[in-house]
């Protein structure tokens, strides 16, 4: 938001420089982002009259001006300028001078001809080139035919000013209009508002019969105001207006656009003007747009509705997209007779949608994005009926028609001067309070020794608890002005809860493994599913969908963890490198019945795939099944995790079946290991094995952590005995191993796996393990009686449960 200086002065009486006004404004709460000082680098140009102009006799395209600037002799200047005529009022540098960016004028010859100055354009001033009227952005500038003979020329052409630009919050939309920022000035020096008139004279004749408004959804147009202008002249607005709109940074274009401007920058409030002899039947349908509808808008281009976006349509169809610009159809052109001036609020989710959209952004789209003053739009068409009027430019009739369908009430809230203290740390007067909030145009009542009523304005809808208000005190009443003390309170150290700590270990276990962690998004393609061969009646599918995805392979919250990692993969091996650990720990989510939030789980994810690193003294090998089940085994064991075992996988489509178990935790499957299934990797255009383990972490947390009892080393020497069994080839030796530990019982201190043979030795539909045990005592030496008689126990167990038989 840019602010003229010499603007606000109209509103506010400002009793210090630009500099510090800036300053006490950012100490109240609002961000200054620059001031610059229009005209600070002009000096010795003056306003002159072109007396005579002759032809260079050495030059087609120079001419000769004799230029008078005040004094009894006229200047002589050079100049290539075309669009000088004799009796123009034009700013001229005389010898001496210095211009924007430093520039100093001399006294030189230009073809042999004797040049004393130089006729300026509004660039050479300084001004944005961009805000200057089409007749004044190229060439020299022409002031007004009544502006005095030798003045100082920053006095005419606006640069006696400065400009202050606010960098305001999202809550301060109150603040993008002149009005709003002399509230806030008036408040910090406690000087008074003066607010500009807002009541044209009418005709006798009324609106009524003439017009019509008819809104069609109330949610997205909460009022709409419409004022009929008749006997309207269409010219340039007057000299003050346009400097006032050059400062703002907007271009006059001629009074009717150029007064909507004024009004939208002085009071906040975006309006339109249509000609109104183009509305058919003098219809205004405030309306959904139908989906395909097309409108030419105001810059010439042809836009393509969706049914989402609000259109202010007539019985023929759109003349304006609410909110955002209006369309060519209906522009006001010289020709006008008659304007119908819109004042409208518009929801302003909608107009931030529909502009988004377009990619249209304007200084009205950016008001009604930030929500503008509903009970304002009816000042803001009298204020700008009133301006028209007092140019002569047009008659207004009698009344207007307001279609305001569910008026919006003023919000009430309780202060309390002690609760004011006791937040900022500093007592504040009651009365205090009351004339600061009365100084924001907030009106106070009900007093009494607890505090008072606020009414707070629609003006400001960032207003709604006691706690804003007195956030208002404490920037206006000043926040160098309150002191500074330290925070009071038991000092506590700071530390990891259990859950965090389980997690960073658990990382940290993985990396030193040589496994590399990534981070993953929480969102994907439904596509995943179909990819991993998800079955399509699995409660995976059942999914959270993102109402604004980034991309169509981001369109819902994901519900596993797998495919981030396995992308990953595919993203390295596309790229020649076939090697590869990763592991990824996030939340998936879940949609619940009875919530709008969801279930949120911590997982973890790892895939290997390839072959390990080579070493001086290791050679490489592969990342298959069984290094990965190492790699698990490994980290469950450092996080405390026990009673872990496997469950052959069959079921699950994604994974290799044969090659993939569940993963158990004292009886509750907690995640799945497994290679990935061909067709999987055939979908993630993956030519080698990948091998992959999921888990999940609410149940590592809630087993994790168990600290391991020291047991001292024996003192006693162990016994070692190898026991080979033949089985049938459908037993798992997980049960083995169980039964196993269960015969041997306490003296049995370890068992070991080391064999497994299917072949000749061993009968069809059979195989052998061979398995290590190590037999040991805590008090005492074991007899080889005590250790057979183990063997046996443990033997005869076997075959009675498996059928079991030793291998000879």
């Amino acid at each position: 938001m840019k602010v003229s200086y010499k603007w606000l002065q109209e509103y506010v009486d400002i009793p210090v420089s630009p500099l510090e006004l800036a300053d006490s404004i950012t100490s109240a709460g609002l961000e200054v982002d620059s001031v610059a000082e229009l005209g600070k680098e002009i000096e010795k140009v003056y306003t002159g009259k072109i007396v005579e102009i002759s032809s260079h006799p050495n030059a087609d395209k120079l001419i000769i001006c004799s230029v008078n600037v005040g004094g009894e002799n006229n200047r002589q200047i050079v100049t290539g300028a075309d669009n000088v005529k004799e009796n123009n009022i034009i700013p001229v540098a005389v010898e001496g001078a210095r211009l924007a960016g430093g520039l100093k004028i001399k006294k030189t010859k230009l073809r042999g001809i004797e040049s004393r100055g130089m006729l300026c354009s509004g660039g050479e001033l300084g001004l944005d080139t961009e805000s200057l009227p089409e007749n004044q952005a190229h060439g020299i500038m022409i002031l007004p035919s009544d502006t005095p003979v030798g003045e100082d020329a920053r006095k005419y052409t606006g640069l006696d000013d400065a400009v202050i630009e606010l960098e305001l919050t999202p809550n301060r939309g109150d603040c993008l209009s002149m009005i709003g920022v002399a509230r806030e000035v008036a408040a910090i020096y406690n000087t008074s508002l003066k607010l500009p008139g807002a009541d044209p004279k009418s005709l006798d004749e009324y609106i009524d019969g003439k017009a019509e408004v008819i809104i069609e959804n109330n949610e997205l147009c909460r009022r709409y105001v419409a004022k009929l202008l008749t006997g309207v002249k269409v010219f340039s607005s007057p000299v003050w207006m346009q400097e006032r709109l050059r400062s703002a940074g907007i271009r006059p274009i001629n009074n009717v656009v150029d007064v909507t401007n004024y009004v939208l920058m002085e009071l906040g409030q975006p309006l339109h003007a249509f000609d109104y002899d183009k509305l058919k039947d003098g219809k205004i349908i405030v309306r959904r747009a139908k989906e395909g509808e097309i409108l030419q808008t105001l810059d010439g281009t042809e836009r393509k509705m969706k049914k989402d976006m609000l259109v202010i349509a007539d019985s023929s169809g759109p003349v304006a997209i609410a909110g955002v610009m209006g369309g060519a159809d209906s522009e006001v052109t010289g020709d006008t007779s008659m304007v119908l001036l819109e004042s409208a609020y518009f929801d302003p989710s909608s107009v931030r949608r529909t502009s988004n959209y377009l990619g249209l952004r304007s200084e009205s789209s950016l008001r009604f994005e930030k929500g503008i003053d509903v009970n304002g739009c009816l000042r803001a068409a009298q204020r700008a009926a009133k301006l028209l009027q007092e140019m002569g430019a047009c008659s207004v009739l009698a009344g207007q028609i307001d279609n305001y369908p569910e008026y919006i009430e003023e919000k009430t809230i309780p202060i309390r001067p002690s609760r004011v203290g006791y937040l900022l740390g500093k007592e504040i007067s009651q009365d205090e309070c009351k004339n600061i909030l009365s100084s924001l145009q907030f009106k106070v009542q009900q007093e009494d020794e607890e505090g008072f009523l606020v009414t707070v304005p629609t003006f400001r809808p960032d207003i709604s608890r006691e706690v804003d208000l007195i956030e208002e005190v404490a920037r206006i009443h000043g926040y160098d002005r309150i002191p500074q003390t330290l925070p009071s309170g038991e000092s506590t150290e700071g530390g990891r809860t259990e859950r965090q700590r389980i997690m960073r270990q658990l990382r940290r276990e993985l990396v030193a493994c040589g496994v590399y962690e990534a981070i993953t998004y929480s969102f994907h393609s439904r596509k995943e599913f179909d990819r991993l061969r998800i079955p399509e009646d699995s409660y995976l599918r059942n999914t959270i969908k993102i109402q604004n995805p980034l991309t169509e392979e981001q369109e819902i919250m994901r519900t596993l963890m797998l495919p981030g990692v396995l992308d990953i993969v595919r993203h390295n091996y596309s790229r020649r490198n076939y090697n590869a650990a990763v592991f990824d720990t996030g939340k998936v989510f879940h949609p619940r019945d009875n919530s709008d939030l969801p279930e949120e789980r911590e997982k973890l994810a790892a895939v290997f795939t390839g072959k390990t690193e080579n070493a001086w003294n290791t050679a490489s090998g592969n990342m298959d099944f069984y290094y990965v089940k190492g790699i698990l085994e490994a980290v469950l064991n450092r996080m405390g995790v026990k009673g872990c075992s496997l469950e052959p996988a069959f079921d699950n489509m994604t994974y290799h079946p044969g090659r993939s178990a569940y993963i158990q935790v004292h009886g509750e499957k907690a995640g799945i290991i497994g290679e990935i299934h061909p067709l999987v990797l055939e979908n993630y255009e993956l030519d080698q094995k990948v091998t992959a383990f999921e888990f999940d972490m609410e149940v590592l947390l809630q087993y994790a952590g168990k600290k391991d009892r020291y047991i001292p080393l024996p003192k006693y020497p162990g016994t070692n005995r190898d026991l080979a069994v033949v089985v049938a080839e459908d037993i798992l030796a997980r049960d083995v191993f169980r039964l196993i530990r269960k015969a041997g019982g306490e003296l049995l201190r370890d068992v070991k796996l080391f064999d497994v043979y299917k072949g000749n030795q061993v009968s069809e539909g059979c195989q052998s393990m061979a398995f290590s045990l190590k037999f040991q005592a805590a008090d005492r030496t074991l007899t080889d009686e005590e250790v057979n008689e183990r063997i046996s126990s443990i033997t005869s167990i076997l075959q009675k449960e498996f059928d079991a038989r030793l291998r000879s």
